[in-house]
């Protein structure tokens, strides 16, 4: 089992991603204006991404991210295989902030030196859920610090979504294991 692949290996390599051009006529990507690290950190879920290579396969798909000392971010993608009970697939990283006045754009490494954009593009208030999107608009995962979103909340972040210039009808629903 292929337990240590770095998902977002198809990622590190986008800077350089063609597909930017193709939308010339969108505005460049927004992030949110401020993102105070310490309440950022911790473990959030996936509710939707745009399908990826490097996430072929994955269920019950979580991020958590750890403050180092260094001031750099350790990242620790999990997914279980096929379902919310197969075996576990694991990609270690670290993550790095780009602009240190917002703190909303990163750059994130799972195969050093190869770096990819993390832009943290939506942000609850409360830190409850978050966005993270690519200036190419090719990925694009919506976050939450729980397992399933209220419906309402999803709809709005997927309005705010279309405005930013993303092909919603791409994103797909992760699948965990039901509460109870």
């Amino acid at each position: 089992m292929k337990r240590l692949l770095p998902w977002f290996f198809g990622l590190l390599g986008s800077g350089c991603a063609a597909s930017t051009t193709v939308r010339l006529n969108l505005p460049p990507l927004e992030t949110v204006p401020r993102v105070e690290l310490d309440r950022y950190l911790g473990t959030w879920y996936e509710i939707a991404a745009f399908p990826q290579r490097f996430q072929r396969g994955c269920t019950a798909t979580t991020a958590s991210y750890t403050l180092r000392p260094d001031g750099q971010i350790d990242v620790v993608n999990r997914c279980r295989l096929d379902s919310p009970d197969g075996p576990e697939k694991i990609a270690r990283g670290r993550a790095r902030i780009v602009d240190p006045k917002s703190q909303a754009r990163l750059e994130v490494s799972f195969f050093r030196p190869f770096w990819g954009d993390y832009w943290i593009i939506d942000l609850d208030s409360d830190y409850q859920y978050a966005v993270v999107g690519h200036p190419s608009r090719d990925y694009l995962w919506i976050l939450c610090r729980k397992p399933f979103m209220d419906e309402a909340v999803y709809r709005g972040i997927i309005e705010r979504l279309k405005r930013q210039g993303y092909e919603v009808g791409k994103l797909v629903r992760t699948v965990h294991r039901p509460s109870g």
